[in-house]
This record gives structure tokens, C-alpha cells and sequence, in this order.
């Protein structure tokens, strides 16, 4: 910096790390950002006659038409300035073509740090397209942010499908006019819609010698998916127009295969084979499951999925409230898992999760599905003993391979350090409020561009509702201050 540079004239036009500056050159107005700011050989006489100096890296470009007017914003740079051209800060023009995105395809969520009239924009179709995270300590504003942004995008896009995994009970008071609420008391998840493992994760758990157990349910389950097949054959016999469409009728039914079968069938049967002389000395896991599944069919919070008294094959109603199809103006499902036994809540993430990408699949994308994890370590941590497999795998599948199918994932955590890597790797935009904890930071840097790197420095001492934001979601790597939501809008995740 020139000392008697602007600049340099008082500290409040110092540029600080993040400033926009500007390099005008022939063809184009070429965009930094400050990475870096030092004084080799500070002055203690003379302050005004010290070196000062900014590290930029540049991030883009304003291409200029024929009447070397600034066009729109584009990434990366094809003239590089040369030695002796000179730099200064964007101005507002050129700050609000470099951030501002197209308002038919954005939504506001906020504005930047640098100038609180240039509003930050996200680019919808980039944000759900990919995937995207938002991470911060507890307390930084995290459920807020969610909230808002969702909103944003459920007000321009009122025919959305959005699925909202909430442990805390927090998001129902914040979707009131948009959502479809689904809690314990209300929910309808039947047992016969769960695979194998998942069944197993519920029934059995991981009790010492399970594995004569997993035998036996491996055993028994077809045979009541038959029993039931048949006994609706029976039943359907003055339509046969129904019996060629029967899944039990003449293919045979695998463990997993998703069609309906009682718990009355499974406990009659256990029955039978307690019943057999010839077992005499290995009745014990045959108890052992029969009490269990007494257990699970009495237990209240295990009534939405054992507690109707009529089997029936509704996976579409399942499927369509779950996943709002049709909408019916509710655009948005918020699922609250408080209520739920620990264990059942892993399964039942890992079958809404399963069926979230099957149904991406069957119907080739023509549905998009957003998936919004809240505490998403507790599904996909980075432990590799602890956490439910199938849970995981879902989860994994999503990131991995469901932007093909529209479906896409939107991961919330307070411990990046704690999830599963390769999941936050997939995340395509992040917007990262404070994180305290350095190991959070470490594996925040880890995965972005230099660019965004030097923001990285505010990141423990932001303040609460502010962010950095990159990836592909936003033009800019950016610090922004989130707007703040109406009273009635609002999570409701005060502390007590």
C-alpha cells in the first residue's frame, strides 16, 4: 500500500481480510480477495513510512463490452494484471455484479459483510441440485439459518418436496403454514416396510449369541409373508382381475422383499416350533424372540409400527405423506423423532433415508427430493464402531449417487470432526457459522478452495447469525450476516 494511498489514510478504509479489491485492465476488471495483510519492518518513529502489505488472490473476473463497460460476473481470470497496474477497492457497482445472482433462480438469505446493501443471494437449482451443509457450535444460530433458508426457497417454490428430520422438536413452530407434521402419535411406519437388518436392529439388538437368533427370524419372516400372501388370496378370490398383480403369487419371497406379512403370523409361528419335541435344547432363542416381540407389540412408543390391528399394503399412502406427493400446499414434511426409543430412531432415518433414494430411482428423477438431516453425526460418524450400518450405507448412497436422481442432501452439525468425512465431502456448498473447536475448523480447510482459506480466520470469533458461505451454491467465497426471521417464524431452540 502507497502510504499516502486512501488505503493507508485511516484505519476505517484499511482493507481487512475478505475485502473485494479491484485490478482495472484492458479487457477486463479483474477481482481479488485480500488473503493476507502484514508489515515486514514495523515503524516505531514513523507510522505513516511503514511497508505495508495485502496478499490477494484472485477469484474472477468482470469481462467489459465494447464501450469498456463492466458485463456480468464470471469465476476464474483470463488476463492476469501486470506489475504496475493499480489496485483498488470494488466499488458498489462492482461488488453487487460480482455477488448478485439472477432473483428468478435466488433466494436472499442475507447480506455481505463488506457492504450490508449488497444482499447474499444463493443460486437454488446449485444449493439442491448437490448437496449442501451447514455447520456451527450450538448456539451460533444453526437451526435459525435453517429455517431460513428453507423458507426462502419454500416461498418460491411452493410445489417442493422437502423431507426435515427433527430430533430437538424445534422446526414445527417455524413451518406452521407450509408443513405437513408428522410426530410418534400420528406416524405410520409399518414394521413390514423395514429390511432385514433394520428388523434385526429392532428386535434383537446387539445382545450376546444373536446369531442363532438372526437364524431363525432369516427362517421365519418369508414363511409369514407367505402365509399372508395366501390368506389375501383367499380373501381376493371373487376378483381374480387382483391375483395376477399378488407378489406372493408364484414368485418366491425373499427376507427383504417389501410386502406385508403380521407379527401375529411370526409370534404363531415361534409358537409351532416351541412347540416341536424335537428342540428340546435349543428353545431358548425361540423364547427369547417371542418375548420380545410380546414386548414391541405392547410397548406404546413402538405403536407406529406395531400398532395397527389391520395389515394392509399402503406403502403409497406411506410414501406419498412422507414425501408430500401431492402436495396439497404443504410442501414440507417435518418429522419429529424426539419421542422415539433410541434405537428405533437410527432405523427409522435409515428407512425414510432408503426409501428417500429408491423412490429417486424408480421414478428417474422426476420427483426431487431435498433430505434434511439435523444432527447428522449421530447418523454418519466418523467412528467406525459406533452408529447403525444401514444408516450409514443409506446416507452414503444419497451423497454419493443422488443428484443423479434428484435426490438431493442437506447435512446439519455443531462437530464436522465427528461425521463421516466422505459425506461432507460431497457437499457441494457450505455455509459455516462459528466453530470453536479446532479440529472442526481443521477438517473445514481440509476441503476448500484457497480462496475461501483465508476466511477461515473469523471462524472462531464470528458472531451469532454470521457465516462464511462458498461452494456452488453462491458466485463468491463470502462472510455473511444472515437475516433475521419474523417472531412467528422462528425455531423454537432458545435455551431454557
Amino acid at each position: 500500500l502507497d502510504a499516502d494511498d486512501a488505503f493507508s489514510a485511516g484505519s476505517d478504509s484499511s482493507p481487512e481480510i475478505g475485502t473485494l479489491l479491484k485490478v482495472d485492465t484492458e479487457a477486463t476488471v479483474t477481482l481479488a480477495l485480500v488473503s493476507a495483510l502484514s508489515s515486514p519492518t514495523p515503524s516505531h518513529e514513523n507510522p505513516e513510512q511503514e511497508m505495508r502489505i495485502v496478499e490477494v488472490e484472485f477469484i474472477g473476473e468482470l469481462p467489459k463490452d465494447d464501450h469498456g463497460n463492466p458485463k456480468s460476473f464470471r469465476r476464474g481470470v483470463s488476463s492476469y494484471p501486470g506489475l504496475g497496474d493499480i489496485v483498488s477497492r470494488a466499488s458498489q457497482a462492482e461488488l453487487s455484479m460480482a455477488y448478485a445472482s439472477d432473483e428468478d433462480t435466488s433466494i436472499r438469505i442475507g447480506h455481505i459483510q463488506q457492504d450490508v446493501t449488497i444482499p447474499a443471494m444463493v443460486k437454488i437449482d446449485e444449493l439442491l441440485g448437490k448437496h449442501f451443509a451447514v455447520l456451527g457450535t450450538t448456539g451460533t444460530g444453526k437451526s435459525c439459518s435453517v429455517a431460513l433458508i428453507l423458507r426462502r426457497i419454500l416461498e418460491k417454490n411452493p410445489k417442493a418436496h422437502i423431507l426435515l428430520l427433527d430430533v430437538h422438536r424445534e422446526y414445527a413452530s417455524s413451518f406452521k403454514e407450509y408443513a405437513e407434521i408428522i410426530q410418534p402419535s400420528n406416524m405410520s411406519l409399518p414394521f413390514w416396510m423395514l429390511n432385514f437388518e433394520e428388523f434385526v436392529e429392532i428386535l434383537i439388538g446387539n445382545q450376546p449369541n444373536r446369531e442363532q437368533d438372526i437364524e431363525i427370524l432369516r427362517e421365519l419372516i418369508p414363511l409369514a409373508k407367505t402365509r399372508y400372501a395366501a390368506s389375501t388370496r383367499r380373501d381376493q378370490v371373487a376378483t381374480p382381475s387382483l391375483r395376477s398383480k399378488d407378489p406372493g403369487d408364484g414368485v418366491n419371497l425373499g427376507v427383504d422383499t417389501p410386502v406385508p406379512y403380521r407379527s401375529s403370523d411370526l409370534m404363531s409361528l415361534i409358537e409351532e416350533h416351541l412347540g416341536k419335541l424335537d428342540l428340546k435344547g435349543e428353545l431358548a432363542p425361540f423364547k427369547r424372540l417371542k418375548a420380545r416381540l410380546e414386548t414391541m407389540t405392547r410397548d406404546p412408543r413402538y405403536a407406529f409400527m406395531f400398532g395397527h390391528m389391520t395389515i394392509s399394503d399402503n406403502m403409497a399412502e406411506v410414501v406419498g405423506r412422507i414425501f408430500r406427493i401431492p402436495v396439497n400446499d404443504k410442501p414440507i414434511t417435518v418429522l419429529e423423532l424426539g419421542g422415539l426409543p433410541s434405537e428405533v430412531i437410527n432405523v427409522c432415518v435409515s428407512v425414510l433415508a432408503r426409501m428417500a433414494f429408491d423412490f429417486g430411482l424408480w421414478s428417474q428423477g422426476r420427483v426431487p427430493i431435498t433430505f434434511v438431516c439435523e444432527e447428522a453425526h449421530r447418523y454418519v460418524p466418523s467412528d467406525k464402531s459406533s452408529g447403525f450400518e444401514p444408516t450409514k450405507r443409506a446416507i452414503s448412497r444419497i451423497a454419493k449417487e443422488g443428484r443423479k436422481y434428484g435426490v438431493s442432501l442437506a447435512i446439519i452439525t455443531q462437530r464436522p470432526s465427528e461425521l463421516d468425512p466422505s459425506i461432507l465431502s460431497q457437499c457441494n456448498t457450505v455455509f459455516s457459522l462459528r466453530l470453536t473447536n479446532e479440529r472442526d475448523q481443521e477438517i473445514l480447510k481440509a476441503g476448500i478452495s484457497d480462496a475461501a482459506a483465508s476466511l477461515m480466520e473469523f471462524m472462531p470469533t464470528m458472531g451469532t447469525g454470521e457465516a462464511v458461505t462458498f461452494g456452488e451454491g453462491v458466485s463468491l467465497p463470502t462472510r455473511i450476516k444472515f437475516d433475521l426471521l419474523p417472531r412467528h417464524a422462528l425455531p423454537k431452540s432458545s435455551t431454557a
